[in-house]
């Protein structure tokens, strides 16, 4: 059930009209979320309501015998929830990806096996909720999270519709009380969850699908296009994966907003990241706080040396780029952040080794009260920054080493005259241009809420012409890209 359908839409308003009539029993309306959650996920697949329920009686139960166990049996419980969900994804997810690089490798070396590869149709969203799922169980064992007592709302925390199948990833100290405890729905909710619908289906239906099918026409047959076209592409696919997974994510808050629940802000003005760290604070924040957190800290962090940083960081990016799908386009695309982030780890060592060298210098006043130098040197920052993040979309996009050759070819060696281009350039420049320029308002007023703090005339013009361009346009039944992990 996508929320760019009309089906979608008549769904969530039975469901909601039934929420708010059952708004003084919290009991009553977590039942409704639980049964609403499992006919969504159901009309993907209702084979698939089976692993969300095996994960949520794991890890109900594991939580319960952490909390209350002894050491050794608390960490047999935790192993168990860690085998039995990471079991789960890496049967459906990795399997036939596992088997089939093997055999390949095998034939690098002349033996050829061959292995039957099962393939099993993969699970909508089982990467988000099964990340979710074990935030719980770990939580709970670090003592961050009490166990949860009450089924009925560790079943809705596991799969609470709004952001089931494409997160964001919510940790329990976060959305588990909102779940347990009583919710109030007032109308600053309504007005917040109002622009986060709107802007989350204006990024998706109208800015997102519309540049999709000149994306997918370059990736389908990259070598018949010039070098311009390329980075027109390129940067296409940045804005359609950035409206199509943010929208999703906008989507998802503010249906939840409505209902009285808070979801993290999963994107903070990626386009304006001035380093490939920053970048990580504003794409995909909940996953890239999980990985932070639950990955990177437990492998030990940045506090065993300069080295072991290095080794931890590239085992964060490579495992978290294989998170999004089993492809080895995804690990490279994790290796070439990983790359990224290791390089400003070690210009940061230098230039904090040259700052104590310096230490006791004076400097000139003048320089500091510059600000325009500083504006510029964020601007190109802000700009090289974005240029290495194209490059990594690319890697991201191309499902195959032969596509990614052929692409970076286009980019980097084509002629870049193409004649075709203003057909390209002008819609995904467009849409570009508004992202920005939505971003920058954001930046600049530091805060998501730009419509609700603009005048009432601004407002609702904008609101108007947002309607108006989905009205112009039309539902139309794509998927959402991150559907697929």
């Amino acid at each position: 059930m996508l929320f760019n359908s009309y089906t979608f839409l008549v769904f969530y308003a039975l469901v909601y009209a039934a929420y708010v009539a059952l708004s003084r029993k919290t009991s009553a309306q977590n039942m409704l979320l639980l049964v609403s959650s499992y006919v969504f996920y159901a009309a993907w697949d209702y084979r698939f309501l089976s692993l969300i329920l095996l994960s949520t009686i794991v890890d109900f139960f594991a939580g319960q015998r952490i909390e209350k166990g002894t050491a050794r049996s608390r960490r047999g419980w935790l192993i168990s929830s860690l085998v039995v969900n990471l079991g789960v994804l890496a049967m459906f997810k990795y399997y036939d990806f596992s088997v089939e690089s093997f055999c390949q490798l095998t034939t690098m070396f002349g033996i050829g096996l061959s292995v039957p590869m099962a393939e099993i149709i993969l699970p909508v969203g089982i990467s988000f909720y099964t990340f979710q799922t074990l935030s719980y169980t770990i939580d709970v064992y670090r003592g961050r999270v009490s166990a949860c007592n009450n089924p009925l709302g560790f079943a809705v925390y596991v799969a609470f519709f709004p952001q089931l199948v494409a997160g964001p990833i919510e940790r329990a100290t976060h959305f588990l009380p909102q779940v347990l405890g009583s919710r109030k729905i007032r109308r600053v909710d309504l007005a917040i969850g109002a622009q986060f619908v709107l802007l989350g289906y204006f990024y998706k239906v109208v800015l997102a699908d519309s540049i999709a099918p000149m994306v997918n026409q370059f990736y389908g047959s990259p070598e018949r296009y010039g070098g311009s076209i390329a980075w027109l592409a390129n940067l296409g696919f940045a804005v359609q994966i950035y409206g199509d997974f943010a929208g999703y994510s906008l989507i998802a808050r503010g249906i939840s907003r409505w209902m009285g629940f808070r979801l993290m802000a999963n994107f903070r003005q990626p386009f304006l990241a001035s380093s490939p760290r920053d970048f990580w604070t504003r794409w995909h924040r909940s996953l890239s706080q999980w990985l932070r957190r639950y990955l990177y800290f437990e492998l030990g962090g940045s506090r065993r040396g300069f080295t072991c940083t290095c080794r931890n960081l590239m085992l964060t990016m490579l495992l978290g780029g294989l998170w999004h799908g089993a492809s080895w386009n995804f690990v490279i695309w994790g290796g070439y952040h990983g790359i990224l982030l290791l390089g400003q780890h070690a210009w940061m060592v230098m230039c904090s080794v040259r700052r104590t060298e310096r230490s006791g210098q004076t400097v000139s006043d003048h320089v500091h009260s510059e600000r325009w130098s500083r504006n510029i040197l964020q601007c190109a920052k802000i700009l090289s920054t974005f240029v290495l993040m194209l490059i990594g979309w690319n890697l991201f996009r191309c499902d195959s080493f032969s596509g990614i050759i052929v692409t970076f070819s286009r980019m980097f060696v084509a002629p870049l005259a193409d004649p075709r281009w203003i057909s390209f350039a002008a819609p995904i420049a467009t849409a570009f241009a508004i992202m920005l320029a939505i971003d920058v308002w954001k930046e600049k007023l530091k805060c998501e809420l730009v419509f609700l703090r603009a005048p009432v005339m601004v407002r609702w013009g904008v609101y108007s012409m947002i309607v108006f361009s989905l009205l112009s346009v039309g539902f139309r039944p794509t998927s959402f890209i991150y559907f697929q992990f």
